[in-house]
């Protein structure tokens, strides 16, 4: 899909008058441009940013409120437009077709609720975590003795029934996640949380590895008050080992939408590379994180 080039020579305007042309980036991936003379969208936020027409009164302070004004609104309509039946991110994920732990955690999210426990197997606690690339955080969850069902999705963000692509795009404030279910007479939380402290690295800002972008932050998103506190203490010895404070987040857990079936347990079913990796409990092999 092309966004009509009017929109793109209407934000590069905005931008440009509000001091901002560093944040065209954020669309530029999905929009093109043409040297079309077409009439201006900004006439939606006032009519005379995009046009240049100034008045003799308005002041450089007036116009960058006015051009900001402007542009949160064409923003607003253009990823609502993006996201919106037919957009170009429009396709959905059919959570029906998803093995559990999917459905349940879709029609939670779907509810706007929280799992503290499984609906289905209410002895299982669940626990959440951002890792960057959800792949081989997966694979290391899936090895913990104790730990019965994963599943990966994006969690912490705005958008209803986010999908890869939207979250990849960074317009919805989502990170990729992964969801655990576990069985606390067999793992404990703080166990859970020295696999997650193995396998990132807490000084990233937004990202880690070779992948970058707001979807790739890593957090701990705790369910319950006692995970909360277990973690609020776990992150004070982290920080004793770092002279800067450490980027993971510590938040609340929001809904968690289940991303597409392609994603869950990629890692064991083969990866790009078509060789599966080893998902056995105690399973100490390297994991390949993109396979």
């Amino acid at each position: 899909m092309k966004f009509p080039s009017n929109a793109c020579l209407s934000l590069v305007s905005l931008m440009a008058s509000a001091g901002r042309t560093s944040g065209f980036s954020t669309c530029s991936r999905y929009i093109t441009t043409s040297s079309s003379s077409v009439p201006s969208l900004c006439s939606r936020a006032g009519g005379s940013i995009g046009s240049r027409r100034m008045s003799p009164f308005s002041s450089p302070s007036n116009m960058r409120r006015r051009s900001a004004v402007g542009l949160n609104m064409i923003f607003g309509d253009l990823f609502r437009g993006l996201m919106s039946d037919g957009g170009a991110f429009a396709a959905g994920i059919d959570y029906s077709e998803l093995d559990h732990p999917g459905p349940e955690l879709a029609s939670a999210a779907e509810n706007k609720k929280v799992l503290v426990k499984s609906e289905r197997d209410p002895q299982l606690e669940l626990a959440t975590f951002g890792g960057g690339c959800f792949w081989g955080m997966q694979l290391a969850y899936q090895r913990v003795p104790g730990v019965v069902h994963t599943a990966v999705g994006y969690t912490q963000g705005r958008e209803e029934f986010p999908t890869y692509s939207q979250v990849g795009a960074g317009a919805t404030g989502h990170t990729e996640a992964i969801i655990v279910y576990y069985d606390s007479s067999e793992v404990t939380y703080d166990q859970l949380l020295d696999v997650f402290f193995r396998r990132v690295d807490p000084m990233v800002v937004n990202g880690q590895g070779s992948d970058y972008g707001s979807q790739y932050r890593t957090g701990v998103y705790f369910h319950t008050a006692e995970q909360e506190a277990i973690a609020r203490d776990r992150f004070q010895e982290e920080q004793l080992l770092y002279s800067k404070p450490i980027a993971t987040e510590l938040r609340g857990a929001m809904p968690f939408w289940p991303a597409e079936k392609y994603h869950q347990q990629y890692l064991e079913k083969g990866g790009r590379n078509g060789v599966p990796q080893s998902a056995e409990k105690g399973a100490t092999e390297k994991i390949r994180c993109y396979g």
